[in-house]
């Protein structure tokens, strides 16, 4: 049996395209799916997510709060629903902003002794700031940086922070911060 996925997760509605491709155990939760796009995309998981997978929603299950037609992240594995190749579902991170991703299984291979999982092996583009009002206020705000005389060009500048580069993608600084997942490491070790 398979026990890793590569998956190619791409932002939709970005032109070109911001993605990244990484490599997960298949026996991972979908909570810790999430906290591995989050390191990957480089936000900082402020927000509620949810996976549609099929018919299936998956997310952040508050026991306060009555989602029935939600399954708990924390309790569904990857491996029940996602051994196939060619498979898509969907990645909503911050429902204000919706910054929605396609998530494909581009491959099922064998762990390999010696590497580290996960890893993100390949990515293009770097991603939007939290916040920035979806992809379309992305734009919007890099059409502003463009323009040194536009009225907000030193607010925006300020907000997306030193050294903010929307075409740079730092894969070293991903795999960094990849191993400090904590709930992952516990079980991966």
């Amino acid at each position: 049996m398979s026990e890793i996925l590569s998956l190619k997760i791409t932002l939709n509605r970005t032109n070109p395209p911001i993605w990244r491709r990484v490599l997960v155990p298949a026996s991972i939760t979908f909570f810790d799916l999430h906290h591995i796009l989050q390191i990957s995309m480089g936000w900082k998981n402020s927000h509620l997510f949810e996976f549609l997978v099929g018919d299936y929603r998956i997310g952040y299950a508050n026991p306060l709060e009555a989602f029935e037609d939600m399954a708990d992240a924390k309790e569904v594995l990857l491996d029940l629903l996602l051994l196939k190749e060619g498979f898509v579902f969907t990645y909503t991170y911050d429902f204000g902003d919706g910054w929605e991703h396609k998530v494909e299984v581009e491959k099922l291979m064998e762990i390999e002794v010696g590497k580290v999982y996960p890893v993100c092996v390949e990515g293009q583009l770097g991603c939007p700031p939290e916040d920035s009002g979806g992809v379309d206020g992305f734009y919007y705000q890099l059409s502003i940086l463009k323009d040194k005389k536009h009225p907000e060009y030193g607010f925006i500048k300020s907000w997306v922070g030193r050294g903010y580069d929307p075409e740079k993608f730092e894969i070293g600084k991903v795999n960094k911060e990849l191993p400090k997942f904590k709930s992952y490491m516990k079980r991966w070790k």
